[in-house]
């Protein structure tokens, strides 16, 4: 989900160039995956994965409003109509989730009781409710986790993102996505194909975030791009980027580890380690000498994925006049530095983005038709009864993590 703390980068920067949530993948990635897999997954299944699923039908990682997680049995909903009731296979661990957890909310939206995490997500389906004729049980699917009214103008119009009434899961009160069973509307929720993991089907949530994005940052074949920020947002803008043919491709980050992992994710870009020490507009020059010289070869689209303020500024000094700044990530309700005049003087087009519309088909295809592919994000992966150590890993920085899976393999039966 976007909207704040999309990746490390906007913790790392925010807080005194540490980051919060984890850096790097030299050893989150070899180590990583490898400890993450074996350790967490298969000893989660030695150790207290059976008996986990001895001792809970419904295991599921709640906040607490007074800022713990924790893993409890959650009841099983009976789908009503239009909804189905399936079994959460693999479920991703976004900032927004581990900024629910630290802060306790994200702007406005605040937790005020437990509340069930997650929303990057898939599935199968076990069990359908009357009038649903899309789905059957056995299905495999990727959730789109936002239910809005289909009732105001905006959702009227098809901009159901903006709906005032959205429910989303895994923001209070609404449930999400890390627990075996949940119920959901058969609307949305997407069909994936058989070359398709579920792991690969809750990539679907953080690759939306980009599509949606991307569709209105200018991003064209053969222009130059710059994406801020190689936290897992800014990863997928990097591949969407590439994919889209944008050339010469930049991205920036104040974290070397972080930087080689987006080297080797994708070859052919070039990466830019930001300098603390200089300000956004020095970092802008240094960053425009990677382009070229000419203000035509400089950045025609930028996508900043920080939602760190100087990282915001920067980005406003680098993209050249009467370009795109699309704002992905947004880390502070309240940015009192951005540069409105330099932005009004060459015309350069400011635009935000709120989660997506009408992208889970665009992005099946992007993964199913190998468009994309982003497994490679997934650094750790925990079995369900581990969620807690999984969230944990997530927040401690000497990890090194990019994307962690909390992952179910119990036949589920309802």
């Amino acid at each position: 989900m976007n909207g704040t703390h999309t990746n490390g980068y906007t913790n790392g920067h925010a807080n005194g160039h540490t980051n919060g949530h984890a850096n790097g993948h030299a050893n989150g990635h070899t180590n990583g995956h490898a400890n993450g897999h074996t350790n967490g997954h298969a000893n989660g299944h030695a150790n207290g994965y059976v008996n986990g699923a001895t001792r809970y039908k419904n295991p599921s990682l709640q906040v607490t409003e007074d800022h713990r997680i924790k893993l409890v049995d959650a009841p099983i909903e009976e789908p009503g109509p239009g909804e189905v009731t399936l079994q959460v296979k693999c479920s991703g661990i976004c900032g927004s989730d581990m900024h629910l957890w630290k802060s306790g909310r994200i702007g406005s939206l605040e937790v005020k009781g437990d509340c069930i995490l997650g929303h990057e997500a898939a599935g199968i389906v076990l069990k359908c409710g009357e009038g649903v004729t899309n789905l059957k049980p056995g299905d495999r699917v990727g959730i789109e986790p936002q239910e809005p009214c289909e009732k105001c103008f905006l959702c009227m119009e098809g901009r159901y993102n903006l709906c005032d009434n959205v429910k989303f899961s895994g923001i209070w009160p609404d449930n999400g996505t890390i627990q075996r069973f949940k119920r959901h509307p058969a609307k949305w929720l997407y069909k994936i194909p058989d070359n398709l993991t579920y792991s690969e089907g809750a990539l679907l949530e953080p690759l939306s975030v980009i599509l949606h994005g991307i569709n209105g940052a200018n991003v064209r074949l053969g222009r130059p791009a710059l994406v801020c920020g190689a936290g897992p947002i800014g990863l997928v803008a990097l591949a969407a980027a590439r994919a889209s043919g944008a050339h010469p491709l930049v991205i920036t980050d104040i974290d070397a580890a972080r930087l080689k992992f987006a080297k080797d994710f994708v070859p052919h870009c070039q990466t830019y380690h930001v300098n603390t020490k200089l300000s956004p507009e020095e970092n802008a020059r240094e960053i425009r000498k990677l382009y070229g010289d000419d203000e035509y070869s400089q950045p025609a689209s930028v996508m900043e994925c920080t939602g760190v303020e100087s990282s915001v500024c920067t980005a406003a000094f680098t993209v050249r006049r009467g370009g795109t700044l699309m704002v992905i990530g947004v880390g502070r309700p309240v940015m009192n530095n951005i540069p409105f005049m330099h932005l009004s003087l060459a015309e350069i087009d400011l635009k935000f983005i709120n989660r997506y519309r009408d992208t889970w088909p665009a992005a099946i295809q992007c993964l199913s038709g190998e468009v994309l592919n982003l497994n490679k994000l997934v650094t750790h992966k925990f079995p369900l009864e581990k969620a807690v150590e999984a969230f944990e890993l997530a927040a401690d920085s000497s990890n090194l993590s990019i994307k962690i899976h909390i992952v179910d393999d119990v036949d589920g039966t309802l």
